[in-house]
């Protein structure tokens, strides 16, 4: 199997994926997955579409990510990982899909308007 690569995206974070037939390891800008995100929360988000198909010790996986925070980042890791999968086995589309794994959440920080403190937020109203 030759290296297959994805892209995913979430909020202004990119992750760019690079997934070959390995042993399950993660590696993350030059780190390990434990290493980068600490929290065990964002690992189990990164391996949510691997544990879906029973394959975390099929792969080997490498990353490059930047932009966003630590939560759009792992988000954004698991859309690409998911993509990558799919490039792999077609069928394996439709339980990563019911799973919600393949779209991309397109939200994003809204700007701040002008005369205001936030995007909507008004100034608080004084009578006196």
């Amino acid at each position: 199997m030759e290296v297959i690569n994805a892209i995913g995206r979430r909020k202004s974070a990119v992750a760019r994926v690079y997934v070959s037939e390995g042993t399950g390891k993660i590696t993350i800008n030059k780190r390990e997955l434990a290493q980068y995100f600490p929290s065990t929360i964002l690992q189990y988000v990164v391996k949510q579409p691997l544990a879906t198909l029973n394959v975390e010790e099929k792969y080997d996986i490498k990353v490059n990510v930047y932009g966003g925070g630590f939560t759009g980042q792992s988000q954004a890791l698991r859309l690409a990982i998911a993509r990558a999968l799919v490039k792999i086995n077609a069928e394996d589309k439709k339980a990563l899909r019911a799973e919600g794994f393949m779209t991309r959440d397109s939200r994003e920080v809204e700007r701040k308007k002008p005369g205001r403190p936030k995007a909507r937020r008004k100034f608080q109203f004084s009578k006196r």
